[in-house]
């Protein structure tokens, strides 16, 4: 199967919120009372604060990512000389494809083009077990006393991080 990364265009936007939101709701990390649900149908909103990426599957977009410097308005946890990735997303249709090893892969490969950065960083769920198994996979290590909670809940997120 031929996987392509590439940005995101406007007319990947209907796409990118669709997947993203199901791949969301698929995992159990949200319901659809979730706030949340709307910032990640916000594709518009995210390709102009952030970097926004597709990965296409035999053509069609099966996954997405938004990437982010420490100074953008999308970091959450990125430090200087960080490049920080969120809202990782594949289609539930696309899941075990080779889809999100492929965009992490395509994001460790540019982090190391960019001057000044020297790390990839990321947040996850605590529970995510399969993200961290992708993760870690890759090199990527668990960051605990980065860990951070959701504003205004109980939700813990881990940072994960992969030095260049």
């Amino acid at each position: 199967m031929s996987i392509t990364i590439r940005p995101a265009v406007e007319a990947d936007y209907d796409d990118v919120a669709r997947l993203t939101r199901a791949a969301y709701l698929h995992g159990g990390h949200l319901t659809e009372a979730d706030a949340y649900l709307e910032r990640l149908g916000d594709v518009a909103h995210r390709a102009e604060h952030a970097t926004v990426w597709v990965a296409e599957l035999e053509g069609k977009v099966a996954g997405a990512v938004a990437l982010t410097l420490a100074d953008g308005p999308y970091a959450d946890i990125a430090r200087p000389g960080e490049l920080e990735f969120r809202m990782l997303a594949v289609d539930p249709a696309a899941q075990r494809s080779g889809v999100g090893r492929a965009l992490v892969r395509a994001i460790i490969d540019y982090a190391r083009t960019i001057d000044g950065v020297d790390a990839v960083s990321l947040t996850t769920g605590a529970d995510w077990v399969r993200a961290h198994r992708l993760y870690e996979s890759l090199g990527f290590a668990r960051v605990p006393e980065r860990d951070w909670l959701v504003p205004g809940t109980d939700i813990r997120l881990w940072v994960f991080r992969l030095a260049l």
